[in-house]
This record gives structure tokens, C-alpha cells and sequence, in this order.
């Protein structure tokens, strides 16, 4: 009995005695590559913090447009009245609706506001009388809130506008209507939104991880000394890396729309050409990006995680889930700084509202800008690569 138990103690000891040797053969490559060690405790925490204080589900001060055809006191009190719900913030006064709609076809404004030059006379003769919201519905999360508050706000400001001979309209429904037109996604479907900005999101992830995983692969697997061999340049290997991968993209790209069209009902307003070939560029510069990853990177690993840094930023900060205006104004500087929020405003204009290239050119120039600035880094990166790879080699 005696023995039988020594023995079961000696198997359980060898057990942990094994168990502990493989733990510290696992946490010792840990303690070497300082770097994954940082990344996997510090991305998420500054991931945490950053998305933190982001986001925001209910966007205030919202920029919108006013055309005031008529300039009483009592039309001023009711944009006071929709200004202070703190939704709305007047940035734009249109000289006619033609040119608030060009405003909010552009994007420069979420609202229009429009007065009618008849409003104080038909509300002295004791007629209806209507104020008009167009509201850029074409992201519904945006749009709801503002809306909901206008109605609340104007039926108050009437309440202690009309006194004397107009008291008999206070509390009334019928004194002043509020008018809401959702343009460019009439029934507010969440679809018409999330599927346009899921061209840049897919795109982003296969673009930028495949290529992030091309030359950290080549320095795991020990085949960057054939290309050392090769008498090309740092040039030509990044293109001749990202073109197989820029086919891809465009099969996605093209798969995407052909889904969105049969199984969404959602068709391209504006010009497919100009929608391809901004999506020819986006795709460009996510590859350029995963490329300058994979030479910053030691192995597939790090490559991955400095991937997925870049990812979901591009994810929570482009406008696709959250918002864009609803984040504080230093968030929105980091979104102005990824690609993915301006091929968003690129593909949803184009797709939902009809923009023309007159309306999108900031968001091309900028993706252009982007593509330089990484290219040049990317290529400055590979010779490094190429002259680290060359020592180790030799």
C-alpha cells in the first residue's frame, strides 16, 4: 500500500516537474521578443482608452444649414429653440434650397432647415404653418436622435412664442407642422448604410493583413536570399508583391457590388466608373500599408498584431459603426488620418446620394497623399530589410 502511494506521488511529481519545464520553455521566447510580449499587453489598453472616450452613439452639434426665408422674431426663436437641443449646430445660411441641398449632398452639413417666407404671416391669420428638416439619412444612428428633438423643441418654443392674439395656437399640433424629409435612405434602413461601408471594411482587413504576412514570410520561411539573388529593385518587388493581391481585391470589390445590387436592392446612383476607380486606389494604398508592415515587423506574428492595430482603429474611428461626428474633435483628426473614412464617403456618396467627382475630389486628393507618403516609406523600409537580410546571410 506504502509503495503503491510513493509511486503515485513520484508520477504526479514528474508530471509537474515536466509541465514546469514546458511553461518556461514557452515563456522564455516571450521574455527574448520583448516586442509581441509589449504588443500583446499594450495594444489592448491603449486600444481600451482610445475607443474609450471615441465613441459615441448619440452625436451632438451636428453642422447644419439654414435657409430662413423669413426673418421675424418668431422664426429666430424656433432655430434657437433647435439649436439649443443641442443636436443641431448652425454652420452654413443658404441662399436657397438648391444650394443647402448641394451642402448636404456633399456632406458638409447633416441638416437643412428651411423656413418659408410665409411662416409669421400664415401664423398671424391663424393658418398652418410649416417648418421643413432634409436630413441626411443616409446614416439612420445620426439622424434619429436630432430628429426625435426638433418636434419637442418647436412645439415648446411655440408654446411661449404665441401669446396675445395667437394664444388661442398654444398647445395646439396644428400651429406649426414639422416636416421631415430623410434624404437618400427614405425608410431608414440600417442596411443602405452598413453594406456601401462594407466595401472599405472588407477591403481594408484581406488588403492590408495579406500583404503585412509578404516579406515577414519570405525572412520566416528563408527565402529572401533568393530574392537578394535577383536582380531587381525595391520597386519592383513591392509592385510585383502587391499586384497578385490587387486582383484579389478587385474580384471582392466586384463580388461585393453584384451582392449589394441582387440579394440588398441596393443600386449605384452615382458613376460605377468613378466608383472604381476610387476603389482602384483604396485598394492600392491598404496594400502599400501592408507592405510597409511587413517590413517593419520581425515575423508573421508581429505583423499580424500591428495588422489588427491598424484595423480596428480604421473600423471604430472611419464613420463605418459609430458616428463620424458624434467623436470628440482629436478622434476625428485620427480618423481623417486612415483611409478607409474617406473611400467610406467615397462609396457611400457615390452609391447612395449620386456624387460626382466635383463633390469627392478632397477625399481622392487625400487617399493620393496617403499612397505617396506610404510608398515612400515602404520602399525606404525594404532596403533596410533587404540590407538586414543581406548581413544575416552572409
Amino acid at each position: 500500500m506504502a509503495r503503491a502511494i510513493t509511486g503515485r506521488l513520484t508520477q504526479w511529481r514528474g508530471f509537474w516537474e515536466r509541465l514546469t519545464a514546458v511553461i518556461i520553455k514557452e515563456v522564455l521566447p516571450l521574455r527574448r521578443d520583448r516586442t509581441s510580449f509589449a504588443m500583446m499587453f499594450g495594444l489592448p489598453i491603449i486600444q481600451l482608452l482610445l475607443f474609450g472616450y471615441a465613441i459615441d452613439t448619440d452625436p451632438r452639434n451636428l453642422p447644419t444649414a439654414v435657409v430662413a426665408a423669413d426673418q421675424s422674431p418668431i422664426s429666430r426663436t424656433v432655430l434657437a429653440a433647435l439649436s439649443n437641443t443641442g443636436y443641431m449646430r448652425f454652420t452654413h445660411v443658404a441662399d436657397s434650397e438648391s444650394e443647402a441641398g448641394v451642402l448636404l449632398q456633399k456632406g458638409a452639413v447633416q441638416f437643412v432647415v428651411n423656413i418659408p417666407s410665409d411662416f409669421t404671416r400664415r401664423l398671424v391669420r391663424r393658418e398652418q404653418t410649416q417648418v421643413v428638416v432634409d436630413a441626411d439619412a443616409s446614416d439612420p444612428l445620426a439622424a434619429a436622435n436630432p430628429l426625435a428633438a426638433a418636434g419637442r423643441a418647436i412645439e415648446h418654443a411655440m408654446k411661449l412664442e404665441l401669446v396675445g392674439p395667437l394664444a388661442a395656437l398654444r398647445g395646439g399640433s396644428d400651429a406649426v407642422e414639422l416636416v421631415v424629409q430623410r434624404r437618400y435612405n427614405p425608410e431608414g434602413k440600417s442596411r443602405l448604410n452598413i453594406v456601401p461601408g462594407l466595401l472599405a471594411v472588407i477591403l481594408t482587413v484581406t488588403m492590408v493583413l495579406m500583404t503585412a504576412l509578404s516579406v515577414t514570410r519570405e525572412r520566416e520561411h528563408g527565402t529572401m536570399e533568393n530574392l537578394l539573388a535577383m536582380p531587381v529593385r525595391p520597386i519592383e518587388v513591392m509592385i510585383g508583391k502587391i499586384v497578385p493581391y490587387f486582383a484579389i481585391g478587385t474580384v471582392q470589390m466586384i463580388a461585393i457590388l453584384v451582392i449589394s445590387r441582387l440579394l440588398f436592392d441596393i443600386r449605384v446612383e452615382g458613376s460605377l466608373l468613378l466608383l472604381c476607380i476610387s476603389a482602384a486606389l483604396f485598394i492600392v494604398v491598404n496594400l502599400a500599408i501592408g507592405f510597409t508592415i511587413s517590413t517593419l515587423t520581425r515575423n508573421q506574428l508581429q505583423a499580424m498584431q500591428v495588422s489588427f492595430f491598424f484595423v480596428l482603429p480604421s473600423i471604430l474611428l472611419s464613420g463605418f459603426m459609430f458616428p463620424f461626428r458624434g467623436m470628440p474633435t482629436w478622434a476625428q483628426w485620427l480618423g481623417e488620418a486612415l483611409p478607409t473614412t474617406h473611400f467610406i464617403r467615397i462609396v457611400r456618396g457615390v452609391m447612395l446620394k449620386g456624387t460626382t467627382l466635383g463633390e469627392i475630389w478632397v477625399e481622392l486628393v487625400a487617399l493620393v497623399a496617403m499612397l505617396l507618403i506610404v510608398s515612400v516609406l515602404a520602399i525606404g523600409r525594404y532596403r533596410l530589410t533587404l540590407d538586414f537580410s543581406g548581413r544575416t546571410a552572409g
